[in-house]
């Protein structure tokens, strides 16, 4: 079987600081789930993804998200559900740090 060549934040539309963030948080490579959602969201589409525990979900949504947000637009741009509030704290915990 072959092996599918390895991609790179750094080959995503991605924005400088965003990269810069994602390399502070030592993330080097996306995970599948981060692979296949990320462009699709950058997009501006609409997806359901499903992936094991600690595969790099919320970096799947929140990247594009924080990438999509205006920073001097104080209005409400995006909202996340969680099912939990623990969840909610480490989503929002994730987001922060991707934020940085």
């Amino acid at each position: 079987m072959r092996k599918r060549p390895t991609m790179k934040f750094t080959d995503m539309p991605l924005s400088s600081e965003t990269l810069r963030a994602l390399s502070d948080l030592h993330f080097a490579a996306p995970t599948p789930i981060q692979e296949e959602s990320i462009s699709i969201l950058m997009q501006g589409y609409d997806l359901i993804g499903q992936s094991q525990t600690g595969t790099g979900k919320t970096a799947a949504f929140g990247i594009p998200l924080i990438e999509r947000i205006e920073a001097l637009d104080r209005g409400l741009q995006a909202v996340v559900l969680c099912p939990t509030r623990e969840l909610c704290v480490q989503v929002a915990g994730d987001l922060r740090r991707l934020l940085k």
